[in-house]
């Protein structure tokens, strides 16, 4: 999280990350089928994609449970851990065009979300956890998957 992020609104700090994400995602038509090795995992564009839509996924499943008095159902991501058959597949400008269509919609549903919080709400959330507000900040690092395959363009 840098400095711009922690001025910025939150929903503007999602959909800046997503937009982030798509703008290396781009390029990864061009990406040459060998994995990034990073941190001892290795990365490829559709598990880029997968980590950054599974995240968006999981903590807006966390706010609206937390918002309806509900304990937030734990996920049983593997996360990064693993590496599937599809994540090994060419990212071709099929896929580069359904990673915008369903990036830019989680975005805002997370724009529109955060947007109808008030201040206190998302600073004061309820239950356990982060404040909505360190949520969002928190989904910004998703750009590490993303960074991770890189500039491909």
């Amino acid at each position: 999280m840098n400095e711009n992020t922690q001025t910025t609104t939150p929903s503007a700090a999602v959909t800046g990350m997503v937009d982030h994400v798509l703008a290396l995602a781009a390029g990864w038509t061009r990406w040459n089928g060998e994995p990034a090795h990073v941190d001892g995992r290795e990365y490829t564009p559709h598990k880029a994609i997968r980590r950054v839509t599974d995240h968006l996924i999981d903590h807006l499943a966390e706010l609206e449970a937390r918002l309806a008095g509900e304990e937030p159902q734990p996920d049983h991501w593997h996360a990064s851990l693993i590496t599937t058959e599809a994540d090994l597949a060419p990212f071709t400008p099929q896929d580069l065009d359904e990673a915008r269509s369903r990036l830019t919609r989680l975005a805002r549903i997370w724009a529109n979300r955060l947007d109808a919080l008030t201040d206190e709400q998302l600073d004061d959330s309820p239950g356990e956890g982060w404040s909505f507000r360190e949520l969002a900040r928190h989904l910004t690092e998703s750009v590490y998957y993303a960074d991770a395959v890189g500039d491909l363009s």
